[in-house]
């Protein structure tokens, strides 16, 4: 079956390119294959010349790019353009400190271990499968992708199906910056599909940033063939608002934090807890504020909020809403879809909501924010860990009290403090609980794939 780009705003077909046969997976995996052994054999500072090639390519294509990105999953131009560029920043960053993150490291005192020496090295892996969402279909790929051929390993890509274009795109660029051919390697192929290529001996592990049905089965099929696997999942994040913080700044920042991506972000912030004493002002501003933002097509520069990026999606969307409005929920913004071609849904705002509401442990992807009166801080603290997921959070506060009890406190992979999450190159990413196990970015994402070994020397 043909892979489509389908335009979310308008709901139109743009563009159907014919998946890789079984015979073309093959030879896919086998070019990665041989690729990786060249790899191994090359020096740091000959990946950081063919890195920085890449990021070059990227960043000099970031206009053409970000339209693509806006065409096939929805997000504003703006914002699909600032996105290749910090993809195209996380790959220099990987050139520069790629040697140091993976340097060797000697025990200060081999004579505790009776020997003369000891120390250990990072090594790659081999060929390392990614499995990745159309959300951020540029920089998902590329803070995998760059750590993990900075490391000498080589990648396979398995791209969410309505994001084709950017899947080709990605498929030759580090090819076009010198890498040896098959270094990386798109995979257009269908999700039941992923088994065959992960249970291949060639491929040594696997990373996926997607649904949590999805990272069950990929977890468990790498668990069967005894294979690493790093899990990037869904996020139901608390952004929470204390009676110290600076409500009108924090009300700002929250519709940030809620609609960015078109609100289709893992680490979004998406349950707003608010203490009781600056409810009201809080829950007034914020409602104003999303019903101003301006909704329509994301190609214009003025457009706030694109659609959503799939039909099923917006759908979904609608469905938690109109579960929590059944149940006796109040609706302080939007709860509709626009009268618009394409996807759409409103900003909304959804309050006062029943402990059966699905909206308390579903994660809802797209511009829906619920919102949550906390008795307390110890009443915060019990709404923001009651989600299963815990991807990241954030406090606002101005008393240093408040913000100890509250990074000690919250069960998430971080905690941002009077303001919005944002992944970093420099920065750790991951969750726990069903968010997921294993980090991205920073040291600690380079390292992830790759065999730290031992050696010790009489």
């Amino acid at each position: 079956m043909a892979i489509a780009t389908v335009n979310p705003t308008s709901g139109t077909m743009e563009m159907l390119i014919e998946p890789h046969s079984a015979d073309e997976v093959q030879e896919r995996i086998a070019q990665a294959h041989a690729a990786a052994q060249a790899l191994r054999d090359t020096s740091f500072a000959q990946r950081a010349e063919w890195m920085n090639a890449a990021a070059d390519i990227l960043a000099d294509q970031a206009e053409g790019l970000g339209e693509l990105i806006t065409v096939e999953m929805g997000k504003p131009i703006a914002q699909s353009v600032a996105e290749v560029h910090k993809s195209a920043k996380a790959m220099r960053f990987y050139a520069e400190h790629a040697q140091q993150f993976l340097a060797d490291e000697a025990l200060s005192d081999p004579s505790t271990v009776g020997a003369t020496r000891a120390w250990t090295r990072y090594e790659p892996l081999g060929v390392v499968l990614a499995v990745m969402p159309w959300n951020y279909p540029l920089w998902q790929v590329v803070r995998f992708a760059a750590p993990a051929l900075m490391a000498g390993n080589a990648g396979l890509l398995k791209h969410a199906s309505n994001v084709p274009q950017a899947a080709l795109f990605l498929d030759t660029l580090f090819e076009r910056g010198g890498f040896p051919q098959g270094s990386f390697r798109a995979l257009l192929i269908g999700g039941s599909e992923v088994e065959s290529v992960l249970a291949d001996e060639r491929v040594k592990a696997v990373t996926l940033t997607g649904s949590e049905p999805a990272g069950r089965s990929v977890a468990a099929i790498a668990g069967d063939h005894v294979k690493k696997s790093v899990l990037e999942l869904g996020g139901s994040d608390p952004f929470i608002v204390l009676a110290s913080a600076e409500v009108g700044r924090a009300a700002e920042t929250a519709v940030r934090a809620r609609i960015s991506n078109n609100g289709q972000s893992c680490i979004a912030g998406k349950r707003f807890i608010v203490h009781t004493d600056v409810y009201d002002e809080f829950a007034g501003e914020f409602a104003r504020l999303m019903s101003e933002l301006v909704v329509g097509n994301p190609l214009l520069p003025e457009t706030q909020v694109g659609p959503v990026a799939t039909s099923a999606g917006r759908d979904e969307l609608a469905e938690l809403v109109e579960d929590a409005r059944a149940k006796g929920a109040s609706v302080l913004a939007g709860g509709f879809a626009p009268d618009l071609p394409g996807w759409f849904y409103a900003p909304t705002v959804i309050a006062d909501l029943p402990e059966d509401a699905r909206l308390i442990q579903e994660e809802a992807f797209g511009p829906v924010a619920s919102l949550y009166r906390a008795r307390d801080n110890d009443d915060a603290l019990r709404i923001a860990n009651q989600t299963t997921f815990g991807l990241s959070s954030a406090v606002w506060t101005t008393d240093p009290d408040e913000e100890e009890f509250f990074v000690s406190g919250l069960e998430a992979g971080a905690v941002f403090i009077n303001g919005m999450t944002v992944s970093y190159q420099e920065l750790p990413f991951g969750g726990i609980k069903r968010s997921g196990f294993g980090r991205e970015l920073a040291a600690v994402g380079i390292r992830e794939f790759c065999n730290l070994k031992t050696v010790w020397r009489a």
